[in-house]
């Protein structure tokens, strides 16, 4: 491990390289340097001396860099989820540890040319202090896990004790007005060993496929209501559980008791911003991925509540509202409807409710994710009234989406104190360079003040925060993670975090999502292949008269296919791939490329972004005269079309290749891994972690286009002399969706999480009321009159 004093070791040994290093840093002129910037100025001094192992290490463990004559300030990062703030003067070279306030007042000076001599300092450390606390960084993200284990051993040091909170917890149980579990809420330990005794004689007496329904009365009779089981052999085997609990529990033993018990019905799930809907929404602003995802994870959650509320005898019809936005200007969508039922589901609604002037008048028009900001309180208290409506009562859950999302399920979970889960799916601040410190000079556009408030707030407020990958939490030994970059940080003029989130705060929870097995199916299952698409999908491809959008057309059709489908922007680096593609002429030789993306037409596009990536499209297709070789289609496909397309490129033995320089997550790579395809993904983010490399599918460095397109051929070449080595990872990747991304094990890991936190919020008091007193300050001075500000501006 690199620390500051191993540094000062290395700055007593090295003096010269260090000086020199420091004054490179200093020649470039820039005030501040990221860490790629930190460790090219390092490589261009080991051309011209001696390497030395030490300085080297040293700095790439370090974040970046800030600069102003004569001193340098560090951010160095020892391992995951650590950092150590270090400080030294351009003569004297001696290391010096700072605090996290002293480096981030040195940048604010830099960066604005000023002192700044007061600030907020926002911290969140001191009101968690007494809360668990994870204490290794691989256990991150396992946060219920830890929970369970402490909180358990804490409960039951004293089993009477414990078992008579658990005991209340059960006597109080109803869903829709129907008493569950026991009839009457008693903490008599003794009393309920006997209960359980009588009831499990009588059940070894019946046949154990007896429904519920027979053996209600004598179970009433002796204290038990419905919930324990739809049968005698699961009512029998679930009282064991809670017998064995009462003699000597384990935290593996509560889990598993705690899965068991009906507690949710009904699902609150937001997600404000963007057209939310069914069909002809991807690709208008603001709406993609999360669409997809919450669509898919509505489907799987109710089916998984109805499979439990079943096998548990409750006969009761779960209900999930996805709560979003009405945009009475919809264009072709159905996003200026107030209900409207989700396909594939029984009991799965979007409730659509608009935002609203100060005079109580409905806006029209879709507004950007990035000014939404002054809307969302009065939208949270109409959402309130119109979802409690629908539901008929409180919802048992809570799930915010993205940032307003999150928000939004903060204000609500506090008014009518129901469990609160984060999902945040992207954070903008790792997205946009130096956005904090220079958030004033985006404020215009972005209004980055209203979403880095709302973030610490629903990232502070939230019972649970569940992500995709470990990543996306607390990095990689090289990079931080988006959470990570919340835990300090500062905005000039507005406030300095000192301690935003703590990364070993047991709220935090891996669980990954899943590609829809309906539609995401392996290629080789023929009786369950859409044959008819086809001619379609063949003539998108090769035929050069078909009515599609799109440009260049394949010569060689018995080409295996290198395909990848994405938006058209800069961070998902189709454009990067396409540069690679043309200029390596092996790879050319070898395969065809085919995108799926964007707009053939900049002048069809409303995104700036996405106009100068289409122009891009354009050039690099002229430049390396890409026409015979590569199929551009500007459209966006429907999901059974980009199934059977994933599963065609399959057939010709092609490849899928997600190229982006960042990515979240990508369920790209999870469809076209579920349908067989030897994948091809960045190294930057969640793929890092869905893919085992080489095992199945390949990590690719997206700034290293030439090595990334070596790649790529290397393994084409192999398995055209070796087939078998197609299929290699072809099985590689089936196999590691089935055992990882489904979106089964998804949702019974969500309500397993679910009814875990719900436990331990109400048995211990988890509501952490100091922290909730600090958030509710931190919201009215700041975040009110910062969104109040926005809507003054509008």
């Amino acid at each position: 491990m690199t620390t500051i004093d191993t540094f000062t070791t290395c700055t007593l040994q090295n003096r010269d390289a260090v000086y020199t290093l420091l004054r490179r840093y200093f020649s470039t002129n820039r005030p501040l340097l990221l860490q790629s910037d930190l460790r090219d100025e390092l490589l261009q001094l080991e051309k011209d001396c001696e390497r030395s192992d030490m300085l080297h290490e040293f700095v790439f463990h370090l974040q970046e860099g800030v600069f102003s004559s004569p001193w340098a300030y560090f951010v160095l990062r020892p391992g995951i989820a650590e950092l150590e703030f270090v400080r030294m003067h351009q003569e004297h070279l001696m290391p010096e540890k700072i605090t996290i306030n002293e480096f981030l007042g040195f940048k604010e000076t830099v960066t604005k040319g000023e002192a700044i001599e007061s600030i907020l300092e926002v911290d969140f450390g001191p009101f968690n202090r007494a809360f668990p606390k994870l204490r290794e960084s691989r256990s991150i993200g396992q946060g219920v896990i830890f929970l369970n284990r402490q909180l358990s051993s804490e409960m039951f040091t004293r089993i009477e004790a414990g078992s008579t909170r658990l005991l209340h917890f059960l006597g109080v149980h109803t869903i829709d007005g129907q008493q569950l579990m026991f009839t009457s809420n008693s903490h008599n330990i003794n009393m309920v060993r006997s209960q359980l005794r009588q009831a499990l004689e009588m059940l070894e007496a019946v046949d154990g496929t007896t429904p519920w329904a027979e053996l209600s009365s004598d179970m009433s009779k002796i204290g038990f209501a419905p919930g324990w089981g739809h049968n005698a052999a699961r009512v029998a085997e679930t009282m064991n559980m809670l017998m064995d609990i009462l003699e000597a529990p384990s935290p593996s033993a509560l889990e598993a008791f705690l899965a068991r018990i009906p507690m949710i019905s009904r699902l609150l799930i937001l997600s404000p911003h963007g057209y939310f809907g069914q069909d002809n929404v991807l690709g208008l602003p603001d709406t993609g991925g999360q669409v997809v995802y919450i669509l898919d994870q509505v489907r799987a959650l109710e089916q998984e509540m109805r499979d439990r509320l079943q096998l548990q005898g409750v006969q009761v019809e779960p209900k999930i509202l996805i709560v979003t936005r009405l945009i009475p200007d919809a264009g072709d969508t159905t996003c200026n409807q107030r209900l409207e039922k989700v396909s594939g589901c029984t009991n799965t609604w979007i409730l659509r409710v608009p935002f609203r002037k100060k005079n109580g008048e409905i806006i029209p028009q879709w507004i950007s994710r990035f000014e939404i900001w002054p809307h969302l309180e009065t939208f949270a208290l109409d959402v309130e009234r119109e979802a409690l409506a629908e539901l008929g009562r409180r919802p048992d859950l809570i799930i915010g989406n993205y940032s307003d999302g999150n928000l939004v399920a903060t204000l609500l979970s506090r008014r009518l104190g129901v469990t609160q889960c984060n999902i945040a799916h992207a954070l903008e601040k790792t997205k946009y360079l130096h956005s904090d410190i220079y958030w004033q000079e985006n404020e215009d556009k972005y209004h980055f003040s209203c979403q880095y408030t709302a973030d610490l707030l629903a990232m502070n407020a939230a019972d649970f925060i569940v992500t995709s990958t470990y990543q996306e939490i607390a990095g990689t030994r090289e990079a931080e993670g988006q959470y990570e970059s919340y835990r300090a940080f500062s905005m000039p003029g507005l406030y300095r975090v000192i301690n935003g989130i703590d990364l070993f705060d047991p709220k935090f929870n891996i669980v990954s999502p899943g590609a829809d097995a309906e539609v995401y199916f392996p290629y080789t299952d023929q009786s369950r292949r859409l044959h008819s698409l086809i001619p379609e999908i063949e003539s998108m491809l090769f035929d050069n008269t078909a009515n599609f959008p799109a440009r260049g057309i394949l010569q060689d059709s018995d080409k295996p296919l290198i395909f990848t489908m994405a938006r058209l922007d800069r961070i998902k680096n189709i454009t990067g791939l396409v540069e690679s593609y043309g200029a390596s002429q092996r790879l050319r030789s070898l395969a065809n490329l085919v995108i799926v993306g964007g707009k053939i037409d900049p002048q069809h596009s409303s995104d700036h972004e996405e106009q100068e990536q289409i122009h891009q499209m354009h050039h690099l297709m002229d430049e390396y005269k890409l026409d015979p070789q590569v199929r551009w289609l500007g459209m966006r496909l429907d999901k059974n079309l980009a199934g059977e397309l994933y599963r065609y490129i399959a057939d010709k033995r092609g490849i899928f290749v997600q190229p982006a320089l960042f990515e979240a997550f990508g369920l790209t790579i999870i469809e076209a891994m579920a349908s067989g395809l030897p994948t091809f993904a960045t190294r930057y983010g969640g793929p890092l972690e869905i893919i085992q490399h080489n095992r199945s599918g390949f990590h690719i460095d997206p700034n290293q286009g030439t090595a990334t397109a070596d790649l790529i051929a290397d393994f084409l070449e192999k398995s055209h002399e070796k087939p078998l080595e197609w299929e290699r990872l072809s099985q590689g990747a089936l196999a590691r969706v089935a055992s990882r991304y489904t979106w089964k094990l998804y949702a019974e890991r969500m309500m397993t999480l679910s009814r875990i936190y719900s436990f331990w919020k109400f048995v211990s008091g988890l509501e952490r009321e100091e922290t909730d007193l600090y958030l509710n300050m931190f919201y009215h001075l700041q975040f009110r009159p910062l969104a109040n500000r926005l809507a003054g501006d509008a």
